[in-house]
């Protein structure tokens, strides 16, 4: 399974013959090295309905034919879009023929915000994803602060990589996104959604250091790993 990086919260996972896309937020993102137009995509998972989340999803999922994968409400509003969904849920897991996908709580919020009409649109709720293929399990974390919660998702899930926010202000900061890798117990971890723009700007090197446990790995853009 090869697992890359692609700025924000964008993670690619090719497994089983399918590639992946976690909130693909590409066009806009000034440090995605990818082009939505040009991407091939089987299946895409959202963690909450916020631009810098969803991004691109409408517009790629109808060009590949894509499964979009999100909570009810989400889902639903995407699915209104023409696009193919599968509607899940906090705490739900379903199998599938690339992977298993589990969604657990996040604390954030979840919305399309119009800015024309002046309108919040609600999503649903937030959500982290557990993604299990080939052996291994993956944790994105989403848009989230720390909770207590994450100790039983460390307990009862052998994760060997997790995407933990580290930007501060709208998710965990560094000190707390150390606490979570502490909790989740995963053997590698990389932190995400930060110095996309200047009020989540973070130092990378010193969320590393903070680490009790697992290795920290710093993935540029387009960086990859291989579970």
């Amino acid at each position: 399974m090869d697992v890359s990086y692609h700025g924000h919260s964008v993670v690619k996972i090719e497994t089983n013959g399918k590639t992946i896309l976690i909130d693909p937020f590409i066009t806009g993102n000034e440090r995605s090295d990818l082009n939505a137009d040009d991407q091939k995509v089987d299946v895409i998972l959202l963690t909450h309905g916020h631009g810098d989340h969803v991004g691109d999803t409408v517009e790629l999922a109808k060009r590949n034919d894509a499964l979009v994968i999100a909570t009810f409400e989400l889902a639903t509003y995407l699915g209104w879009k023409g696009v193919n969904t599968q509607p899940m849920h906090i705490g739900g897991a379903k199998e599938f023929d690339f992977g298993t996908v589990k969604l657990t709580q996040a604390f954030h919020g979840s919305s399309f915000i119009d800015e024309d009409s002046q309108e919040i649109i609600y999503t649903g709720m937030p959500a982290g994803i557990l993604f299990t293929a080939e052996g291994k399990t993956i944790y994105h974390a989403g848009d989230t602060g720390l909770f207590g919660d994450m100790k039983i998702i460390g307990e009862r899930n052998n994760i060997d990589l997790a995407f933990l926010p580290i930007g501060d202000m709208l998710t965990m900061g560094p000190e707390d996104a150390a606490v979570a890798a502490e909790w989740v117990q995963a053997k590698k971890v990389v932190p995400i959604h930060y110095n996309t723009f200047p009020f989540i700007e973070q130092d990378p090197e010193a969320f590393v250091s903070r680490l009790s446990t697992g290795t920290g790995h710093i993935l540029n853009v387009g960086d990859k790993l291989t579970l």
